[in-house]
């Protein structure tokens, strides 16, 4: 198991410093919607990996400055897992600036993504801890991907599932929402 402070959409409450040392975190993975402020703490944590994608609220230059691995259409192996993300969500309006595809680009850009264990993104799939309302409807092209390829585990943040509605196994993926901050074996 690896022991993984994941953040998305909100800056922890607590010291990301204090989380991290407190909890032996061995992995950091951020999921978007963040700015360089609220998560300036991990510029300082130079021993343990970072990894993320970013999300439609993003400026889309703060991973490199902090140390983050922009993880978008790319992948990567980690004590015996293997990674794989996807940045933005679905087009719902025009902003050249935001990180965001319409479902057919989204479509286009998961084509052929190899199969991994670990599937990190902002927007999470269609029809799981979604909306119908186009700013928080999933991408088509993730819930097509987990159902043919299915990771063990899909991460995601951007949108707000109640109790009631929050979807936390699909097929043979474990779903892990994320808001604010949580601390995840991977």
């Amino acid at each position: 198991m690896i022991k993984t402070l994941v953040i998305a959409d909100r800056q922890p409450k607590i010291n990301i410093r204090e989380i991290v040392q407190d909890n032996g975190i061995e992995l950091i993975i951020t999921l978007g919607d963040l700015t360089r402020e609220d998560i300036l703490p991990l510029e300082q944590i130079t021993d343990i990996p970072k990894i993320g994608v970013y999300g439609n609220h993003d400026s889309g230059t703060y991973m490199p400055e902090l140390g983050i691995w922009d993880m978008h259409r790319k992948i990567w192996d980690y004590k015996g897992l293997r990674f794989g993300g996807f940045e933005g969500c679905v087009r719902y309006k025009e902003n050249p600036d935001a990180v965001m595809y319409t479902q057919q680009e989204a479509m286009q850009l998961m084509a052929g993504f190899p199969k991994v264990d670990v599937f990190i993104c902002h927007c999470p799939p269609r029809g799981i801890n979604d909306e119908e309302e186009l700013a928080h409807q999933g991408f088509d092209a993730l819930r097509e991907y987990i159902d043919r390829q299915p990771p063990q585990v899909l991460l995601h943040g951007h949108t707000y599932p109640t109790e009631e509605t929050l979807v936390k196994q699909h097929g043979a993926t474990r779903i892990e929402y994320v808001y604010e901050h949580k601390i995840i074996d991977l």
